[in-house]
C-alpha cells in the first residue's frame, strides 16, 4: 500500500537550505541499498566513503569540516528519490536508539491528565477538561520542572486530591524518557504512518527531535511524528509500549540538520513547529508548537537520557515532546480529534523542513523487515562492511 503523496525537494527543504548542513538517508537503486547522503543544491551526495551508516557518520568529531572539503559522488537530484525513479527517501537515522521525552509542555500535560481521568473514553474528555483547566492549566504554564515553585505546586495539588503521574513527570525533577521505537524501524518522509486498529482516539504529535552522538553530544536536530493512541494509554500508563511502539508509528525526517555557526542549539530552543492534517473527508486541522514553552531545556532532557548510568554506543535520537494536543471535534460534538485512514499529516519548521506522511492502519502499512541484521548483510554484500 503506497502513501500516494506527490512530493518535491522544494516542498521539503528548509527555507535556508543553501546555508544548511543537511544529512539524509536514501535507498539508492544504483547502489543497491541504503546510503547516508549530504543534501546540497537539491542533490543527494553519497557519503558511504566516510561511513556506510548514519550512526557511524555522526561519530566523526570533524564532520562539518570533512563534508566541506570532501569530493562526494552525486547520486542524482533529490526529486528522483521522491518520485521513485532513483530509489526512495528513508528516515535519516539507522542504528541509533529512538527515544522520546513525554509531558514536557503544559498543554500536553493537561491532556495526559485528562486521558488518565477519562480512562481512555473520548466522550468524557470535554467535561474533565473544563473542570481541570482553570485549576492547573494557567498555573503550570510558566512553571519550570524540578524547581522549588514546582515542588510547592505539587504539594498543593496533592492536598486537593488532584495529583497525577503525568504531573509528576511534567513538573517533578525526573523527566519521562521512554523508548518510542526500535533502531531501524522509523519511517521517513513520504511513507505511511500507522494507527493501531484497536484505537478510536488518537493523534499525531509534531516534535523536534534531537540527534546525539554516543558520548551524549547534541550534533543536530530533525522533525518527528510521535504517533499517539490516546485511548490505549489513557486506559493505563502500563500500556505505553502498546500505545507508542507499533508498525510505522514513528516518522522521522526529512533530514538531520547539523548544528554549526549558522544553526545552534538556541535555534532549536526557539523553533516553531506547525502541524496540518487534511482528511479525505474534507476535515482540516492546524496547530503550532513553540519550543520556548517547553518546561525542560533540550540539554537537560539530553542529560537525563544519556549519562553515566545509561549509555547509547550507537548514538540516539530524542523526541522532545509536543505542546499540541488536538481537541477539534471530528466524529461528533465533544469527541475531540482522531485520525481517519487517508489523513495527510504535515509537520514543518522553517529551518528543519517539512515531514509529510499519510495515515493508514498499522496492519495495512508495509511490515518492518529491514532491520539491523539485514543492513549488515546488505553492506557486506556491497563491500562496505568495514565502513560501518
Amino acid at each position: 500500500m503506497a502513501a500516494d503523496l506527490t512530493l518535491s525537494a522544494d516542498m521539503l527543504l528548509p527555507d535556508d537550505h543553501a546555508e544548511a548542513l543537511l544529512l539524509g538517508r536514501v535507498w539508492s537503486e544504483a547502489e543497491g541499498g541504503p546510503c547516508p547522503v549530504l543534501i546540497r543544491n537539491g542533490h543527494a551526495l553519497n557519503l558511504v566513503a566516510l561511513s556506510a551508516t548514519m550512526s557511524g557518520l555522526l561519530e566523526r568529531p570533524d564532520l562539518a569540516e570533512t563534508l566541506a572539503a570532501a569530493d562526494l559522488p552525486d547520486l542524482g537530484p533529490l526529486d528522483g528519490f521522491l518520485d521513485g525513479s532513483a530509489g526512495r527517501l528513508l528516515a535519516p537515522v539507522d542504528l541509533q536508539a529512538i527515544k522520546a521525552a513525554g509531558v514536557t509542555f503544559a498543554d500536553s500535560m493537561l491532556e495526559r491528565v485528562i486521558e488518565e481521568q477519562a480512562r481512555g473514553d473520548a466522550a468524557r474528555a470535554q467535561e474533565i477538561r473544563a473542570r481541570l483547566a482553570p485549576v492547573i492549566g494557567d498555573n503550570l504554564r510558566d512553571l519550570r520542572a524540578g524547581s522549588a515553585e514546582a515542588a510547592r505546586v505539587k504539594a498543593l495539588l496533592q492536598e486537593m486530591g488532584m495529583w497525577s503521574q503525568y504531573l509528576e513527570v511534567g513538573i517533578g525533577p525526573d523527566a519521562e524518557i521512554f523508548t518510542k521505537s526500535q533502531p531501524m524501524s522509523a519511517v521517513g518522509c513520504g511513507d505511511l504512518v500507522g494507527i493501531h486498529p484497536i484505537s478510536e482516539w488518537n493523534n499525531p504529535e509534531p516534535e523536534v527531535v534531537l540527534v546525539l552522538r554516543s558520548d551524549g553530544t547534541i550534533v543536530g536536530a530533525t522533525l518527528g511524528n510521535d504517533v499517539n493512541l490516546r485511548d490505549v494509554e489513557g486506559r493505563s500508563a502500563l500500556l505505553l509500549g502498546k500505545a507508542k511502539d507499533n508498525n510505522a508509528s514513528c516518522a522521522i525526517g526529512p533530514f538531520i540538520r547539523l548544528l554549526d555557526r549558522g544553526y545552534t542549539l538556541h535555534d532549536v530552543e526557539t523553533a516553531r513547529v506547525t502541524l496540518r492534517v487534511e482528511g479525505q473527508d474534507g476535515f482540516e486541522m492546524t496547530g503550532e508548537s513553540r519550543m520556548e514553552a517547553i518546561s525542560r531545556s533540550p540539554e537537560d532532557l539530553a542529560r537525563q537520557l544519556r549519562n553515566r548510568s545509561h549509555q547509547y554506543p550507537d548514538g540516539a535520537v530524542l523526541f522532545l515532546g509536543t505542546m499540541f494536543a488536538p481537541v477539534k471535534d471530528r466524529r461528533g460534538p465533544g469527541l475531540g480529534f482522531t485520525h481517519e485512514t487517508g489523513d495527510r499529516v504535515e509537520i514543518a519548521s522553517p529551518r528543519l523542513g517539512r515531514l509529510v506522511n499519510r495515515v493508514a492502519r498499522t496492519d495495512q502499512c508495509p511490515e518492518w523487515q529491514f532491520g539491523t541484521r539485514a543492513l549488515m548483510q546488505n553492506l557486506i554484500a556491497r563491500g562496505l562492511g568495514a565502513q560501518v
